[in-house]
């Protein structure tokens, strides 16, 4: 299968395409990825693998041990599993594609399998990002108002809550991917970043792509913006109400459960942000390319890692899950 009609080098020294004056139709985009060095390419490859294996392992672990430690059946527990199972997706509409290019001879993307990754990419990402600013207003309740928190955060709240942060996912994902389907592509098939993302294909496009550009500013405000201002505004209100109690070690012990979910928050809004806010260029520079596989790739591997090693309650659940293995009984 041949990546445009009809076939030819371009400037750009592409095959599959034509001079952009002719109206060429784009069917396939390449996959610049992270560099063009083949002897780099098994190395990233086991790279890349590890990572996933291990952020599929560790977000399993996590929805493990939650399910089977009766204590940990509480709302902060709930969202922390709906979490991992929202980060094992989110790392699979990326990582596997990646894997793939990085041993093949030609890193291509049909144009149906690019806004199929946009679409599952942006509707994972926006149901982090809502269940992150749900957890956080889970602490909040839970910290400043623990005498109603079990009847404000009930069951069926809750499920209807994660319910919800699909629902705005699937809304997010659908408002930036269709109108990429009015957009018409005939120069460079040559996509600057290791996966299809909205940015970067947006600068391949022939026809005014300003809507677009519009549409995905403002979701970003709607979506992004409110949701970290929901994160913001509940961490203040925590922390007001922390700094008044005068226990050292019920303050130790609050902020030791906040705090993994800050860092997870940090990690995610500071390079999605930093990516998507700053003005549009031509291509993805390298260290744009860098600090995209951290929200990307490397945030639903550390999500695991970060609670686990800074929540005593899943490490001690972990413990004694381990325990029941005959080979791990002196863990």
């Amino acid at each position: 299968m041949v990546s445009l009609i009809p076939t030819q080098f371009s400037e750009e020294g592409f095959p599959g395409l034509m001079a952009k004056d002719n109206r060429t139709t784009v069917t396939d985009f390449i996959l610049l990825g992270l560099s063009d060095d083949p002897r780099l390419q098994p190395f990233l490859f086991l790279v890349f693998l590890v990572i996933y294996l291990i952020t599929f392992a560790g977000n399993m672990v996590i929805m493990g041990v939650i399910k089977a430690e009766p204590q940990l059946h509480t709302p902060m527990y709930f969202f922390l599993s709906h979490l991992s199972f929202v980060d094992i997706c989110y790392s699979s509409v990326t990582v596997p594609k990646m894997l793939e290019n990085f041993l093949a001879e030609q890193k291509k993307i049909s144009f149906n399998g690019c806004v199929t990754q946009i679409f599952f990419f942006t509707l994972f990402v926006g149901v982090e990002i809502f269940t992150l600013s749900v957890m956080a207003y889970d602490r909040y309740t839970a910290i400043c108002d623990p005498l109603h928190y079990l009847d404000i955060m009930n069951k069926r709240i809750c499920v209807q809550v994660v319910l919800s942060t699909w629902a705005l996912g699937f809304l997010h994902a659908l408002i930036n991917t269709v109108p990429v389907l009015n957009l018409h592509f005939c120069g460079s098939n040559a996509i600057s970043h290791f996966s299809c993302e909205l940015p970067p294909l947006l600068q391949l496009s022939c026809t005014d792509a300003t809507i677009n550009k519009v549409v995905l500013f403002a979701t970003l405000m709607v979506f992004g913006l409110s949701s970290f201002l929901l994160t913001l505004v509940s961490y203040i209100h925590i922390i007001s109400t922390v700094l008044k109690i005068r226990s050292v070690v019920g303050r130790h012990k609050v902020f030791s459960t906040c705090s993994s979910h800050l860092i997870v928050v940090g990690l995610l809004y500071l390079t999605g942000f930093f990516l998507y806010m700053k003005p549009n260029t031509d291509s993805a520079s390298m260290p744009d390319r860098l600090i995209s596989i951290q929200y990307s790739i490397l945030t639903p591997m550390l999500n695991p890692i970060i609670y686990s090693l800074k929540n005593k309650e899943v490490k001690t659940a972990l413990r004694k899950m381990l325990r029941k293995f005959k080979f791990l009984k002196y863990f």
